[in-house]
């Protein structure tokens, strides 16, 4: 299976991906359990799109964009970039590779080093990759500054120095260093005030178009993803439950989960909001240490059957692409 946006060469291919977390307990250590945080995860990643990663905290998205750049070890699966399994590198072949993948973290205030000023941290990855002279690394650093929208003489100064969105734009820098084709975007918006997440936001999609970028969007904002993204998809308990289009998702949800997820989404007109129907899930959702039987959202779900709950569903094409539409997948027995 794969769920892919259409028939030219993926830029990134993830095949049932698992990431687990060993629960050790008792003055051994001994291991009395284990925690599935991705649990058979397939995907493909197109050159120049946008694939938002939506979900509840805990589902496992921020964990599969960390295993696609082997910042953390898959348990099982395969990740091949550029048709190479990333799982398998040595460290030297890693290392040159991770040049060409990179990542925005959520908290510019933590993912700067307070030590170092802009123009080392910016640097940094050139040194690393041995890119360039240091007459040309400093040009670079000054170019990327000017990129996101920094003056570049403020190339001495510390992250202390700067505010939220100016920090996150110096972190956009450090990831475009190397010239990368693939930035998982870790929630790029979510610790910055409301009044300048738009200008991140147009920065990050101006900065695709400019430089042919693939984003990977790990959000809860789904506002942002509908705004950026080109297809969705959306996470349950360490696995995918519907994939597609970004309006096809939007517009016709097709999994009870993302219908949903998209009934809590606000909206400016009071008269709209007074009228919008809520769907509010019952309980919890379940421990990924211990996840249910048959479908995983059965126990969640207003339109469970006997079905649901001996049956895990598989992931499979609900309406086919038609044009350039990609197609949409979902993982329901009722879809």
């Amino acid at each position: 299976m794969s769920a892919s946006a259409d028939t030219g060469a993926p830029l990134m291919e993830v095949r049932d991906l698992h990431v687990h977390f060993p629960i050790r307990r008792g003055l051994l250590r001994r291991q009395t359990g284990t925690v599935r945080a991705v649990d058979g995860v397939s995907f493909d990643l197109h050159r120049g799109e946008t694939l938002g990663l939506v979900g509840e905290s805990g589902c496992g998205k921020l964990t599969t964009g960390l295993a696609m750049l082997r910042l953390l070890d898959p348990t099982a699966g395969r990740v091949l970039f550029a048709g190479r399994d990333v799982a398998s590198l040595g460290e030297r072949e890693l290392r040159a590779s991770r040049r060409h993948m990179q990542m925005v973290f959520q908290d510019p205030y933590s993912s700067l080093n307070p030590r170092m000023t802009v123009g080392s941290i910016i640097v940094e990855p050139l040194a690393v990759h041995r890119i360039g002279t240091p007459a040309e690394r400093r040009d670079r650093v000054a170019e990327l500054m000017r990129l996101v929208g920094l003056d570049p003489s403020f190339i001495n100064r510390y992250p202390h120095e700067f505010s939220g969105g100016q920090r996150q734009r110096v972190g956009l820098a450090r990831a475009l260093a190397t010239g990368p084709a693939l930035i998982v975007a870790d929630e790029p918006i979510s610790a910055l005030d409301v009044s300048i997440q738009a200008q991140v936001v147009n920065l990050m999609a101006d900065l695709k178009g400019k430089l042919g970028l693939t984003y990977l969007m790990v959000s809860h904002d789904l506002s942002m993803v509908r705004y950026l993204s080109d297809r969705v998809a959306v996470m349950y308990l360490g696995r995918i439950v519907e994939i597609g289009g970004r309006d096809a998702v939007f517009d016709t949800p097709l999994h009870p989960y993302t219908r949903a997820l998209l009934s809590a989404i606000p909206t400016p007109d009071p008269r709209r909001e007074r009228g919008r129907r809520r769907i509010v899930l019952k309980g919890d959702v379940p421990s990924p240490a211990n996840p249910p039987g048959g479908c995983r959202f059965h126990p969640r779900c207003p339109i469970a059957t006997a079905e649901c709950r001996t049956t895990d569903p598989v992931l499979r094409v609900i309406a086919a692409p038609s044009g350039p539409s990609p197609p949409h997948w979902v993982a329901c027995h009722h879809a």
